[in-house]
């Protein structure tokens, strides 16, 4: 077993896109925590210790584009292979020659494209929310484009520069409150209201987000350092990955329809759409994930899933881990 560190120590270290953020905790082999969006590598604080004291070093980044990593102005500058490429820096920045990585909501899809394009340095895979699906396939914005109706899905809504910023950047607090509480299985709509996933014809995200109170998981301390993290840098480098969908489309035309072949382990929430809508690529694990250790649904949970049930989660994770070749 590592030493157990109590101290969470932060650094950057060069990457192709300029710096990366990093928060690391504990010694012994290397598994990779990538967030989603709008989060920070201080959605994986209730992982951290748990992993260091299992044994691991534990290293939470901050995805390029977000918190206290390098920001890079052109938008293509947050196309998939270059976040690969930035994972691959900070393994090596490490002095590690692998990793485990694991992922939640985007960071499970940067995550997988990680293994995929860079086996030889990620050795096992971890998915949060968000499953599997191969390369591959329509143009996105084809299929997000014909999502919704008279409605707009809100990845297309996200793909045009500007348009989102101008919602949320005027109050970051209050819309980050919003969009979380949506999302979380104790503060989202009822099942017949408006879904947040969606806006209506000249109307915005938040005009479906619910009002009033936090999910259980999201205190008001919490919700300051995602917020001063957002006021600080604004929104555009996180929304950047949702206006590159179309060049990683391209960009991983060698890769349509692979598999991951490393072991991996999925975890959704039972009350998450990213689980609920992508049901096929779960059924399709077999052919997908033929690594695949163990797929678990939590009951009752929503898309914030370290979160919102950090225990089941670090025990899936370190059972997990444990079953992995040192």
């Amino acid at each position: 077993m590592g030493q157990h560190s109590s101290e969470i120590t932060h650094r950057s270290v060069a990457s192709p896109g300029g710096r990366i953020h990093l928060a690391e905790q504990g010694t012994g082999p290397l598994v990779l925590l990538i967030h989603g969006f709008p989060e920070s590598w201080y959605s994986w604080r209730h992982q951290l210790p748990v992993l260091a004291a299992a044994g691991y070093r534990a290293v939470a980044i901050d995805v390029r584009g977000y918190g206290r990593s390098s920001k890079p102005a052109a938008t293509d500058a947050y196309r998939m292979l270059g976040l690969v490429e930035d994972n691959v820096a900070v393994v090596r920045a490490l002095g590690e020659e692998s990793a485990v990585v694991v992922g939640h909501d985007w960071g499970a899809t940067i995550a997988a494209h990680s293994a995929l394009v860079r086996p030889e340095v990620f050795r096992a895979v971890g998915l949060l929310s968000v499953p599997y699906a191969p390369p591959g396939g329509p143009r996105p914005s084809s299929v997000f484009a014909r999502m919704g109706g008279d409605e707009e899905f809100y990845v297309s809504y996200f793909q045009e520069p500007g348009r989102a910023e101008a919602e949320i950047e005027p109050d970051v607090r209050g819309w980050l409150a919003g969009f979380y509480a949506a999302l979380s299985a104790d503060t989202m709509p009822a099942a017949d209201a408006p879904d947040p996933h969606f806006v209506s014809k000249g109307g915005t995200l938040r005009d479906r987000f619910p009002d009033g109170r936090l999910p259980g998981w999201l205190g008001e301390r919490e919700l300051d350092v995602y917020a001063a993290e957002f006021e600080r840098t604004g929104l555009t480098g996180a929304l950047n990955r949702y206006r590159n969908m179309d060049r990683d489309w391209e960009d991983l035309t060698a890769y349509a329809g692979a598999p991951l072949t490393q072991p991996s382990v999925f975890i959704g929430g039972g009350l998450d759409a990213s689980t609920t809508w992508l049901a096929d690529a779960i059924d399709a694990y077999p052919a997908t994930l033929p690594g695949l250790v163990s797929s678990h649904i939590l009951d009752g949970c929503g898309h914030w899933i370290q979160q919102e049930r950090p225990a089941e989660v670090n025990r899936i994770l370190t059972d997990w881990l444990a079953t992995l070749p040192s």
